[in-house]
């Protein structure tokens, strides 16, 4: 028996849009379309961008770009820690070879 979809309402810059989503990424959703929103409104207010598209376009490769550079902060961060665990592991080693 199939599951029929969940739609969720989102309004970005006053415009209504119905996105198919699972209920359990509806939370999620909702608050990236509230970010879009956010992002859009400030380069409208700005006056730099006009048109709905140019601003849209714009705002999610700002979205793109914060969210690589979030990527590339979490790698850095995975290998660290990697890095720490393995000299505490190397100096429990060598703790426990010494008893």
């Amino acid at each position: 028996m199939s599951n029929k979809p969940e739609y969720v309402a989102l309004m970005i810059m006053g415009k209504e849009y119905r996105i198919a989503c699972d209920d359990e990424e509806q939370d999620e959703l909702i608050v990236s379309a509230q970010q879009l929103d956010v992002q859009m409104r400030k380069m409208r207010d700005s006056g730099k961008i006009t048109g709905p598209d140019r601003i849209a376009v714009m705002a999610a490769l700002n979205l793109a770009h914060e969210l690589q550079l979030m990527k590339n902060k979490n790698i850095a961060l995975s290998h660290r820690l990697n890095e720490c665990l393995s000299r505490l592991t190397s100096k429990i080693d060598n703790i426990l070879d010494k008893e």
